[in-house]
């Protein structure tokens, strides 16, 4: 029997393109999103394997994958994925850590420079025929010599800090979990307190998981703790930040700007009041969305589904389920 793979997320066609480029050979794979309500409950029964990005995976597809070995996610979190359905079908769900760091981390950089020197309203008013070349210089950084706080410092935290210090930023961080002292030492990375961390920031980035206790983890009271002048970056999930409180802050300048590139809703609502604001850039959930993130992760799914059908246990496990799993031949 040929294994088969469902991947359950839209797919356009240069992009299904490029996921038949790393398909294993002597696999079969289907598309959630191609096949008609027949064919679904066809083929899920004999699914081998489920690789989902953003859609929602839960009990009614778990109840029926009855064959499933592994749930495969294309990226690092798993907000999207029931795992307690999971579960309770005995399916191990894994994730692929660090595959996409390099393009959430650039994009954390992208927009904390185009906050900076205004570069949405320098690009439209440019292009209208207004030459501002000095009206915009007394409201416009350099990143050099700002305090850049993280909340989270896992791989994509730790990227973004990389490229920060390039730029000549005093890097601090909050997270569960104080990092080695030798990666504070190699980042150069003071370890503070939440609360420390919105009081003495000039960036404030985001780069952590949506969990039971960091959802809202950023509010009205935490956002009128940062500093006026500070900008927050959010690449991470957009349930850790209160968008009414943000959107609050943001009109009265509480605080000066704000990068999102993810929402409470995906896709946010056409009448989120966050986007009528000109202190904010906003972004379609992208911070993974370069090809060269694609192949990264697309490599990792694949490798972890054939070392799973090869009857090993799979890398990154996010749910183990191991005196359940089903392996391979």
């Amino acid at each position: 029997m040929i294994p088969k793979i469902i991947y359950f997320d839209h797919v356009f066609p240069e992009f299904k393109k490029i996921i038949y480029e790393h398909l294993p050979q002597g696999f079969d794979l289907l598309f959630w999103h191609d096949l008609n309500d027949i064919e679904r409950k066809e083929h899920l029964p004999k699914a081998d394997y489920l690789i989902v990005a953003t859609e929602k995976l839960g009990e009614d597809v778990f109840s029926k994958a009855n064959n499933v070995k592994l749930v495969q996610k294309t990226g690092i979190g798993v907000d999207n994925i029931d795992l307690e359905a999971a579960r309770k079908f005995s399916l191990p769900v894994a994730n692929t850590p660090g595959a996409n760091a390099t393009g959430v981390a650039e994009l954390t950089i992208l927009l904390i420079l185009a906050l900076y020197r205004k570069l949405p309203k320098v690009n439209i008013e440019t292009k209208k025929g207004n030459w501002l070349m000095w009206e915009l210089r007394p409201f416009s950084y350099e990143m050099e010599g700002k305090t850049h706080g993280f909340i989270g410092f896992g791989n994509i935290g730790r990227e973004a800090a990389k490229r920060s210090k390039a730029f000549g930023t005093n890097v601090i961080y909050f997270d569960q979990f104080r990092v080695e002292p030798e990666v504070e030492e190699q980042l150069q990375a003071n370890y503070v307190s939440l609360e420390e961390l919105l009081r003495q920031s000039d960036i404030v980035s985001l780069h952590l998981p949506l969990l039971p206790e960091t959802k809202g983890l950023l509010g009205e009271k935490e956002l009128s703790t940062m500093k006026e002048n500070a900008v927050l970056i959010n690449v991470s999930r957009g349930g850790i930040v209160d968008e009414h409180a943000l959107y609050q802050a943001l009109k009265s300048e509480k605080i000066a700007g704000a990068g999102i590139d993810v929402w409470e809703n995906e896709p946010t609502n056409r009448d989120n009041p966050l986007l009528t604001l000109d202190n904010v850039i906003a972004s379609p959930h992208i911070g993974a969305g370069t090809r060269d993130t694609l192949n990264r992760v697309l490599r990792t799914a694949f490798q972890n589904i054939e070392r799973a059908e090869a009857g090993n246990v799979p890398n990154h496990l996010v749910l183990d389920v191991k005196s359940k799993v089903k392996t391979g031949k």
